[in-house]
């Protein structure tokens, strides 16, 4: 159920429901970014269940979403369809940017802390 195949509107329902875990159509709308009408975000919310990425349940007269898939499953294929797409699935490539893109906002620490992430996965992949 790759993620890239969706609309703009489908992609920001999906980053609602994943942000809160699970939310009703209402709730939805309310937090996305310059929300469609309510039925408008019903019917993407019912073509997103159709194609698999959510499922419901009833509580009382609502329906409940939820995603069909972890978060981690979905981070996974959205990072990897980000690499394809942008970086040639080079890593390095990537991580430059991304360094590049937040360098002021690290701080000392933090860039210790990619130093030393980068590090131990070199030794663990030499070993």
């Amino acid at each position: 159920m790759p993620h890239s195949s969706l609309s703009r509107r489908e992609r920001q329902i999906m980053e609602v429901v994943y942000r809160k875990s699970s939310a009703s159509v209402e709730e939805i709308r309310a937090a996305m970014p310059q929300p469609a009408s309510y039925s408008a975000v019903r019917v993407i919310v019912n073509v997103l269940e159709r194609k698999g990425h959510l499922r419901h349940t009833k509580r009382g007269k609502k329906y409940i979403y939820r995603p069909s898939a972890p978060r981690a499953s979905a981070i996974r294929g959205a990072l990897k369809q980000l690499m394809r797409t942008y970086f040639s699935d080079s890593l390095p490539k990537a991580v430059a940017a991304m360094v590049q893109l937040h360098a002021k906002d690290l701080t000392s620490e933090d860039f210790r802390q990619l130093v030393r992430t980068i590090e131990k996965s070199r030794r663990e992949h030499e070993s």
